[in-house]
C-alpha cells in the first residue's frame, strides 16, 4: 500500500497523536515529580531513557508520513524494530518495578505498550513491502549501541543509570558489557526477522 494512501495517512496520524500525547504526558509527569517545575531539567530526565528517544523518533516519521511525505523502508523499518522491542523488553523485563499511577501510568501504558503495538501493526498490514535489505539490521542495531554508551557515559557522570541492566556499580564492566552485547544481538535478530516477513509479505502481496 502506498503512503499516499488516505488511510495510510489517517493511521500514521493517530498513532503520531498517541505518541506526541504519551510524550506530553510523561513530560507533566516528569515536570511535576522528579523534574522540580523545571521544563528544561524534565526534558533532560526524559531522555536519559531510550523508550523516550525512541518514541520521539517514531513520533517524527508517523508525523511526517500524516503530513504526505514517504521515509524510506530503512527508516521505517528501523523504527518498527525499535518500538517492537521497546515493547517487548519493558513488558518482559521492566514492568513492575516502579509502582506508576496518575498521569506517569497513562504515559507508561501508551510510551511502552500502546504505541509499540500499533506501530508493528502498521508495518504489517500499511507499509509497502520489499524494501528492506539483509544489511539493514547492522543499520539498526547502532541506536541501541549509540545509545548504550551514551546511558553509560551520563550515568557515570550522574551517579545514576537509567535501567538495571546498565547499572555498572552491581553488575561490574563485564555484566554491563554482556548486557549490551545481547541487546545489540537482539536487535540484530530481530530485524533479520522483519526483513524476512518483509519479503515474505511482498511476494503475498
Amino acid at each position: 500500500m502506498s503512503f499516499s494512501s488516505p488511510i495510510v495517512r489517517i493511521a500514521a496520524l493517530v498513532i503520531a497523536l498517541i505518541e506526541w500525547v504519551g510524550l506530553g504526558t510523561q513530560l507533566v509527569a516528569t515536570f511535576n515529580s522528579s523534574g522540580g517545575g523545571n521544563v528544561i531539567l524534565s526534558l533532560w530526565q526524559m531522555f536519559f531513557y531510550f523508550t523516550i528517544i525512541g518514541n520521539v523518533l517514531s513520533a517524527i516519521v508517523f508525523t511526517a508520513i500524516a503530513l504526505g511525505r514517504s521515509p524510506s523502508a530503512f527508516i521505517l523499518g528501523g523504527v518498527t524494530i525499535t518500538m517492537l522491542l521497546i515493547g517487548v523488553i519493558y513488558n518482559t523485563i521492566l514492568a513492575g518495578m516502579i509502582e506508576l499511577s496518575g498521569g506517569a501510568l497513562l504515559a507508561d501504558f501508551l510510551n511502552h505498550t500502546l504505541s509499540p503495538l500499533l506501530v508493528t501493526i502498521f508495518w504489517l498490514l500499511l507499509a509497502p513491502k520489499g524494501g528492506l535489505r539483509w544489511r539493514d539490521p547492522l543499520g539498526w542495531a547502532l541506536l541501541p549501541v549509540a545509545y548504550f554508551v551514551y546511558g553509560m557515559i551520563r550515568g557515570g557522570a550522574e551517579g545514576a543509570y537509567p535501567y538495571p541492566f546498565m547499572n555498572l556499580d552491581k553488575l561490574g564492566v563485564s555484566g554491563v558489557a554482556l548486557n549490551a552485547v545481547l541487546i545489540a544481538v537482539g536487535f540484530f535478530v530481530g530485524g533479520l526477522v522483519l526483513v524476512g516477513l518483509d519479503r515474505v509479505l511482498q511476494r503475498r502481496g
